[in-house]
């Protein structure tokens, strides 16, 4: 299927800055949707390896402020709100690897078949969830962007799973932080089903 891009010639981080200050909503969420479509659109046409690579680590060189500028407020259900996802998705993993793998591992036997889907090598440790965070966000870029993002959401929904194992673990005697997990194992839920359904989107030609 070919998508078309509304989209500038040019790659140009700078359009970033024009999401500064007092900016009119409808304007911001053209510009979201006009880097958005730059950035996937320039990446798969022109195939390039370096190009890609450093769009998988575009917070690492970039920063979080950046990505956040461009696409934080956009809607969960666009290009630039799964890539704002699959982004902070990335960071997060790459901060708290361990943490993630942990609870990643939890999950795989209560969502086995997510866990086929999320494609994580097996045993899931901190590198292997690393990996497949950086794999995925290449999928936009030079592969099957729709099966990356089924990845990232089934990904999502393993954590999830597993993070609400260890909430009820911790219930009646670390009440605050099974609190905590409660509520990340929730945003990683509608992150994933976001995801999910921005893949279908994707394949009827309508995320935009």
């Amino acid at each position: 299927m070919e998508h078309r891009f509304r989209r500038p010639a040019m790659l140009d981080m700078e359009l970033a800055d024009e999401l500064v200050g007092d900016i009119d909503p409808a304007d911001r969420a053209l510009i979201a949707h006009e880097t958005a479509a730059a950035i996937v659109g320039q990446a798969r046409e022109s195939e390039d390896p370096e190009l890609i690579a450093r769009l998988v680590r575009l917070v690492d060189e970039e920063g979080v402020d950046t990505v956040a500028m461009m696409w934080s407020k956009a809607d969960a259900l666009t290009l630039p709100g799964a890539l704002w996802r699959l982004y902070m998705l990335r960071e997060w993993v790459s901060q708290d690897a361990e943490a993630v793998a942990r609870s990643y591992h939890e999950g795989v036997h209560a969502a086995h078949v997510r866990h086929a889907i999320a494609g994580v090598e097996d045993p899931p440790g901190p590198d292997e969830v690393r990996r497949l965070a950086d794999t995925i966000l290449r999928g936009v870029f030079a592969g099957d962007l729709a099966v990356a993002l089924e990845r990232a959401g089934a990904f999502c929904r393993v954590v999830a799973t597993g993070s609400a194992f260890e909430a009820a673990t911790d219930e009646g005697h670390a009440d605050a932080r099974a609190h905590k997990t409660t509520l990340r194992a929730a945003q990683l839920l509608r992150t994933g089903e976001d995801l999910e359904r921005c893949a279908a989107l994707w394949r009827d030609d309508k995320l935009d």
